[in-house]
C-alpha cells in the first residue's frame, strides 16, 4: 500500500491541492494528516472541510498546536497572547464553524497504522509539542514509541522539514538528509524516524510544498516537493486584511 503523509497544510488551500494532486497521480492508496490543518493560512475553513471529508472516506488524522491554537486562543495573561500567531489563531477561531471546532478537538495526538506511528511532535509526550528536530530528541521519540507493541517506525510533522532518522551500528540514531523525488529503502526491521516537512508552509528556503510517500509493500520512502501556486496563497493571505504580512512573506521565500 502506498501511504500518502501530510503535515502542517496551515490553512495554504493551493499547496494542500496540489500536494493531494500529486499523491494520487503518484498512486496513493491511503492518506494521513498529521496535524496542523490550520495557522497562518487564508483558508481554515476549506480545508477542515477537506480533512472531514477525507476522514470520512478513511483517511488517518492527527491533530496538532495549531488546531488545538484554533480551538481555544490564548487569551491575555496566558503564553503568546498578542503575538501573531495567537492573533491567526483568533481569527481562524472566528473563520471556523463550531462544527468544524468539534472536529479539530476531537483529533486524537496519535494513531496506529500498522507498525507506524503518527504523531505531530515527539511521540514521548505528544501534548508537549516537542519538535524532533534533531538525533536526541529523535531517539527519545522513537524510544517512547517501541514501547508499544508492534510499532517499529514513527512519522512526526511540525518541524516544516524533511529528515530521516535511523538506528545504524552505534547506541544513537543516525541522521539522514533526503533527496526529493528519490525513494529511500526502509526495511521493516530496522526502527526510524521520518518528519514529512510541511505542505502549507515550508522553512528550508524552497517555497515547494512538502509531503511523502511510504510503500509499505517495496518499503520505499519518497520524500516529496510539489510546485504550487505560493504567490496565490500569499495574495489570499494579504486580502484577508487580519493575518500578518510576515505569513504571506514566508511563503514566498520559503522560509
Amino acid at each position: 500500500m502506498k501511504i500518502a503523509l501530510l503535515s502542517d497544510i496551515h490553512a495554504n488551500r493551493q499547496a494542500f491541492d496540489a500536494c493531494l494532486a500529486h499523491a494520487r497521480a503518484q498512486g496513493a492508496q491511503q492518506i494521513a494528516l498529521l496535524g496542523d490543518l490550520v495557522g497562518y493560512g487564508a483558508a481554515p475553513r476549506y480545508v477542515v472541510q477537506q480533512a472531514m471529508a477525507l476522514a470520512a472516506e478513511g483517511a488517518h488524522l492527527v491533530g496538532g498546536n495549531h488546531d488545538a491554537m484554533a480551538v481555544r486562543p490564548p487569551v491575555a495573561g496566558e503564553r503568546g497572547a498578542g503575538s501573531v500567531v495567537v492573533q491567526s489563531a483568533d481569527w481562524t477561531h472566528g473563520q471556523l464553524s463550531a462544527e468544524e471546532r468539534a472536529f479539530l478537538a476531537a483529533l486524537p495526538l496519535t494513531v496506529e497504522v500498522g507498525s507506524v506511528l503518527l504523531v505531530h511532535a515527539s511521540a514521548d509526550a505528544p501534548e508537549r509539542w516537542r519538535y524532533v528536530d534533531n538525533p536526541v530528541v529523535a531517539a527519545d521519540c522513537l524510544h517512547a514509541a517501541l514501547q508499544r507493541p508492534g510499532i517499529h517506525h514513527v512519522f512526526c510533522g511540525h518541524v516544516h522539514r524533511q529528515m530521516l532518522y535511523y538506528r545504524g551500528s552505534g547506541h544513537g540514531l543516525m541522521r539522514f538528509v533526503p533527496t526529493p523525488g528519490v525513494a529511500v529503502p526502509v526495511p521493516p526491521h530496522r526502527p526510524w524516524v521520518a518528519t514529512v516537512g510541511s505542505v502549507g508552509q515550508p522553512r528550508d528556503g524552497d517555497p515547494r510544498a512538502m509531503y511523502a510517500l511510504l510503500d509499505t509493500a517495496a518499503w520505499r520512502l519518497t520524500f516529496e516537493r510539489v510546485p504550487y501556486d505560493h504567490a496565490g496563497a500569499a495574495a489570499a493571505i494579504r486580502a484577508t486584511g487580519a493575518l500578518s504580512e510576515f505569513f504571506a512573506q514566508r511563503l514566498e521565500v520559503g522560509q
